[in-house]
């Protein structure tokens, strides 16, 4: 069953199938998941059910959706493993505004060995790499996305950094998908959950990154150029998703409580 959809998981991000479980795969696969799959929080909106299980395949590769870490990373971890690569789930905490560290497994990465090598993976964050980080190097990797710099912190925990600013801490001990489901209760139902606090869907292009939030607004970064249109209406915010995004919603999330439209950057 799952060899079936993993096909079809190849197809809906326009991926090659890699002819072995090597770097120059796991670099194309990641930059094509990243170039195909929305960073997306609808369904806490939408009162849809989240899995973190083989479930999940169904909303990105059946429904043509993305999701947050809890989602997305774990989704590409069933494909990596399917081509035979290596994966462990890795915990992180979440550097927030004013210097703060979130809780432990509030974010989730992945490491993937290839070459011989660990990676760092991660398709879920909103301003993570396009292409793998090396879990060795304590250089700055240059990556297309921008500057990013791994600093130890103890206890095997590093700090990833992106141009010189804190994004959030992955720890070096692999646990399973189970492990988050008190942390995802506590994304699905507190106050302070920056994922009902916020509502959006983005997605990174070759050359930038298109974001619509709160269903109102819709930003564009191409190159070195920003842009931004408001959306009139309910009707033009549906089409913006199915034309940006390619979701295709009956209705569209509720907003959150308040008119919040911040919570987990995107840019």
């Amino acid at each position: 069953m799952l060899d079936g959809i993993m096909d079809d998981y190849l197809r809906r991000i326009g991926a090659t199938r890699p002819e072995r479980a090597d770097l120059e795969g796991l670099r194309h696969v990641m930059e094509r998941h990243l170039l195909s799959v929305p960073f997306e929080n609808l369904g806490y909106h939408l009162d849809e059910d989240i899995f973190m299980d083989e479930r999940v395949l169904e909303k990105i590769v059946r429904h043509n959706r993305g999701g947050g870490c809890y989602e997305v990373n774990p989704a590409l971890s069933f494909l990596l493993t399917s081509l035979g690569y290596e994966v462990d789930i890795l915990p992180g905490w979440v550097h927030r505004p004013g210097g703060v560290l979130g809780p432990f497994l509030g974010h989730l990465a992945l490491r993937v060995k290839a070459d011989g090598e660990d990676w760092l993976v991660d398709v879920g964050f909103g301003r993570n790499s396009r292409f793998p980080l090396n879990l060795a190097s304590r250089k700055v990797q240059h990556d297309p996305h921008g500057d990013y710099q791994l600093h130890d912190v103890g206890d095997g925990a590093v700090d990833v950094y992106l141009g010189g600013k804190p994004l959030y801490r992955v720890a070096d001990r692999p646990v399973t998908i189970a492990d988050f489901a008190p942390t995802l209760w506590w994304y699905r139902t507190s106050p302070d959950s920056s994922f009902l606090q916020g509502l959006f869907c983005s997605i990174r292009t070759p050359d930038g990154l298109v974001t619509l939030k709160a269903n109102k607004q819709v930003s564009m970064v191409a190159g070195e150029e920003r842009s931004k249109r408001a959306l009139q209406s309910e009707a033009e915010a549906l089409e913006a998703y199915k034309e940006y995004f390619g979701i295709s919603l009956d209705r569209l999330p509720d907003e959150p409580a308040g008119g919040v439209t911040a919570g987990v950057r995107t840019e």
